[in-house]
């Protein structure tokens, strides 16, 4: 039974992907079901799961990041800024990570050494980096791009969109981050068990600061791309996005008590998401519906897994 309980809670995701994709093309084969449409939704997908990731180093410890969005709208207005005025991309992207791994770091070091739950310091953070936002672009957007930016969310290399490739360069090194090196192990050690990690020579205060650093990286690098596919830097174009971002890592399977996740469910998870934004989309259903529709979904994963826990003890 609890090897049972276990392929569901891994695996359970797929199915639950096959089922909406199954659905929304019964509903509508014309315009959902179409290679043109799974293109559309992974460039969709592509900012999502780039935050998603650097989400699930943090959740993963059992702690949260809700200023990621902030992250990525502000770093995509110093990237497009610093690139306009400098006139050349490099600087821009190199400011744009730098501010991205920056407060990645403020963030790790107020919860590894202020002690100030995770949830409470990003709140602030991302109340702060949406501020200094504001303050940077003066609330007007930053147009102007050069065509080299653009390229960035906007272009292909051998008919696969650019955005696309980034996504899955950093799911590759992320797999490979959590699932083949020592670090990856001590980042679910800590949220498995702190005390024992600690026991065992974990240094736990480098391991938080490093994945909020991480995190802040990602996030940096969905900022960009969404600068770019929009041609402008929008001061609220990161909103909500971290919201979008742990329901995909929740929905992947995630447990956000830490200590247990699966890189390639965060994936499927934020696939999710698209597919159901698009297909209702297509289907000509209200985005207020929408809402609810998703926050459901993120309802039932999280019951799932819950009752999981507590009804087969693996």
């Amino acid at each position: 039974m609890a090897s049972s309980n276990g392929f569901i809670r891994k695996y359970g995701v797929i199915f639950g992907l096959l089922g909406i994709i199954i659905f929304f093309a019964i509903e509508s084969p014309t315009y959902f079901f179409t290679s043109s449409n799974f293109i559309l939704i992974s460039k969709q997908s592509s900012i999502n799961i780039l935050l998603a990731l650097g989400q699930m180093f943090v959740i993963l410890t059992a702690g949260i990041d809700l200023s990621d969005g902030a992250i990525a709208g502000l770093v995509g207005a110093v990237a497009a800024g610093v690139t306009v005025a400098t006139g050349n991309l490099f600087f821009g992207l190199l400011a744009g990570l730098g501010v991205g791994i920056g407060f990645g770091i403020v963030n790790g070091l107020i919860v590894a050494f202020a002690k100030v739950p995770a949830f409470i310091a990003t709140l602030a953070t991302m109340s702060a980096i949406t501020g200094i936002t504001l303050i940077y672009t003066q609330g007007e957007p930053i147009w102007n791009l050069p065509s080299s930016f653009d390229f960035i969310g906007q272009g292909s290399l051998l008919d696969i969109p650019f955005s696309i490739i980034i996504m899955a360069l950093s799911f590759a090194v992320v797999w490979i981050i959590l699932e083949r090196t020592r670090y990856g192990r001590h980042v679910y050690a800590v949220g498995g068990n702190i005390k024992a990690s600690r026991a065992a020579g974990v240094k736990i205060s480098s391991v938080l600061i490093s994945v909020y650093a991480i995190s802040g990286l990602l996030a940096a690098i969905g900022g960009i791309i969404l600068a770019s596919r929009l041609g402008t830097a929008e001061p609220s174009a990161g909103s909500g996005y971290e919201l979008d971002a742990i329901a995909a890592v929740v929905l992947g399977g995630t447990s956000l008590f830490g200590g247990e996740g699966w890189v390639v469910g965060t994936i499927i998870g934020g696939y999710i998401i698209a597919v159901l934004n698009n297909g209702m989309t297509i289907m000509n259903i209200s985005a207020y519906y929408q809402e609810v529709v998703k926050g459901l979904v993120i309802l039932l994963a999280v019951m799932l897994t819950s009752f999981g826990k507590k009804y087969w003890n693996e």
